[in-house]
């Protein structure tokens, strides 16, 4: 069973959550669930195998300045985010969302495209039938 954070990020990255609501989500947490929410998308860029090449469309994708302490950490694959100070953690979530949607996304093509038991990947169905 999925935490809603867990679904929420992943509507997110796939696409079928607005982000300006999933941002409006993030910032409505109190801090300490914030960086939880920033670790735990570290670790689920991890599992879909993001690489470092994926940065540059990462922070392209998210909109942030490639300028910005965020994306210049993701161009050095730095990604403990969650010690950033409260007003970088909404830029660092909007990066990792998009982090994570380009990863997940190669993920289903190479991995899932004939089926999968991800729950992560049955989000779309999920929503159709609530």
């Amino acid at each position: 069973m999925l935490e809603e954070r867990e679904i929420v990020v992943n509507e997110l990255a796939q696409g079928l959550r607005p982000m300006p609501q999933g941002v409006a989500w993030f910032e409505s947490l109190p801090d300490e669930e914030r960086r939880l929410v920033i670790r735990e998308l570290v670790l689920f860029c991890g599992q879909a195998r993001a690489a470092p090449q994926d940065a540059a469309d990462a922070i392209a994708r998210s909109g942030i300045r490639p300028t910005h302490t965020q994306a210049v950490m993701l161009t050095r694959w730095r990604l403990h985010m969650a010690a950033l100070p409260a007003y970088d953690l909404t830029r660092a979530f909007r990066l990792l969302i998009a982090l994570l949607g380009i990863a997940d996304a190669r993920r289903r093509r190479r991995h899932c495209a004939d089926g999968c038991t991800h729950p992560w990947h049955r989000l779309a169905g999920r929503r159709a039938t609530e």
